[in-house]
């Protein structure tokens, strides 16, 4: 496989949007883990993040039916490299507090479609 670095421009090259985010997943440190007690302050730091432009997308993600959540959650960070990111996820309430672990991963997103909706005279926005 080729380097990053070698793949991006490659990607550029060729016409793809070569868009780098930084993808996180933050995973529950154990049943004992305060989630509920950390969460105000997890979702602040968010919000915060979100107002700065360096969170593009966060929620939470199910068990492996579909079925249930277990705290476990994804956060997609725009940052300008892989050192800042880490530093964003590691300010996270609940990674600070070792509420849960994570792991970052480098995304380069080159393909999808985003629909968005704006009603001019209602000022409602849609997001599909």
């Amino acid at each position: 496989m080729p380097k990053w670095t070698d793949y991006k421009r490659a990607a550029r090259e060729r016409g793809a949007l070569a868009l780098e985010l930084f993808v996180v997943t933050s995973v529950t440190a154990g049943p004992d883990a305060d989630i509920p007690g950390t969460l105000p302050d997890h979702l602040a730091y968010q919000a915060d993040l979100e107002a700065a432009g360096k969170l593009a997308f966060a929620g939470p993600l199910s068990d492996a039916t579909g079925e249930e959540i277990q705290g476990d959650g994804m956060i997609v960070y725009r940052a300008a490299s892989l050192a800042e990111a880490r530093a964003l996820a590691e300010e996270d309430p609940m990674h600070k507090r070792g509420v849960r672990t994570f792991t970052l991963r480098r995304w380069l997103v080159n393909e999808g479609s985003l629909t968005l909706s704006v009603g001019l005279s209602t000022r409602k926005v849609d997001l599909a």
